[in-house]
């Protein structure tokens, strides 16, 4: 059985903290259409309350976090006209070891955003 699995967070860089209440939802690549596998809602901390995808369904492959930055900008009054300019953050990404933590943050403000393999 593996050992690995996947965690996120998002932090709001524009208001200095961590993005609390924003949904993800997790697809696995590589069929014939995405196949969603997971939701989740970040906590206080920005956090997941458990791994997006935990080791006893964990496997290596293709996958998209989608984070619903729109709707969360929205709900905490950031600045920006309508349409937002950033409504649903896509994010594809590999994980080849089977074993291994994969953790995929999300920076975030109404204008832009940045990522990386984090630990």
């Amino acid at each position: 059985m593996a050992k690995g699995y996947l965690t996120t967070h998002v932090l709001d860089t524009a208001r200095g903290a961590p993005a609390a209440g924003l949904r993800i939802v997790l697809y696995r690549l590589g069929g014939p259409s995405p196949e969603r596998i997971a939701e989740a809602v970040t906590n206080a901390d920005g956090r997941t309350d458990k791994p997006i995808l935990a080791a006893e369904v964990f496997a290596t492959g293709s996958y998209e976090l989608v984070f619903f930055a729109g709707d969360y900008l929205d709900r905490t009054g950031a600045p920006g006209e309508a349409p937002r300019f950033l409504d649903q953050v896509p994010i594809r990404f590999g994980m080849a070891d089977a074993d291994a933590h994969y953790h995929v943050p999300l920076l975030l403000s109404p204008y832009g955003y940045s990522t990386y393999r984090g630990s």
